[in-house]
Parts: structure tokens; C-alpha cells; sequence
């Protein structure tokens, strides 16, 4: 999934950085300032929930847009991920064109 969204974004033309964890996520957020970050919720180690968490604690990253894109789709996963910092909570499968969409208007 990773690498089929960097190819969508990157083709849309925007600049795409990937982590392979939680953990290497937020070293690139302590190294460089994004405009949005993209995350899956379940994840070894540390959670997207965790994640949001821990980048809404760094600096600059009080107001980023933060879009979970998970195959979580109970009826309180949606409200869990705006609770963790999420801005938005897309269920895999997603549709490419909704994903950009809501890149733009976030």
C-alpha cells in the first residue's frame, strides 16, 4: 500500500517521503516539516493512534493534516482516529481520486 501511494502522490505531483514504521515516521517528522502525513493505524510496535499522538507533540506539527488510511471500520474507528489527531479516516480499499480530493482540501 505504502509504495501504491507514494506512486499516486508522487504522479500528482507531490514530494513523497515513506517511513517503514512508526518510529522512522517520526524521525522524519524531527528532521523535516511536512504538509500532510498519511498513516495506516495498524502497525507493529506502535500504533497509528500512537502516532498521531507522538507528531501532535512535536513542534510544528500542532495543525499538519493528518489523514489515517486503514482497514479499520468499526463504528468507533472513525471517531478513535479524529481522538488520536487524525483529521480524516479513510477505509481501505480507498479510491485514489477521494484520497487527492481530500489531500486539497485539507
Amino acid at each position: 500500500v505504502t509504495e501504491m501511494l507514494s506512486v499516486l502522490l508522487t504522479h500528482a505531483g507531490y514530494e513523497v517521503r515513506t517511513a517503514s514504521s512508526a518510529f522512522s515516521a517520526i524521525s522524519l517528522a524531527q528532521e523535516s516539516q511536512f504538509d500532510v502525513i498519511i498513516s495506516d493505524i495498524g502497525m507493529p510496535q506502535m500504533n497509528g493512534y500512537e502516532l498521531a499522538r507522538a507528531v501532535r507533540g512535536l513542534s510544528g506539527y500542532e495543525a499538519v493534516p493528518m489523514v489515517a488510511l486503514t482497514g479499520y471500520s468499526k463504528f468507533d474507528d472513525r471517531q478513535r482516529s479524529l481522538d488520536a489527531g487524525f483529521n480524516a479516516h479513510l477505509t481501505k480499499p480507498i479510491e485514489p481520486r477521494e484520497l487527492l480530493d481530500l489531500i486539497e482540501q485539507l
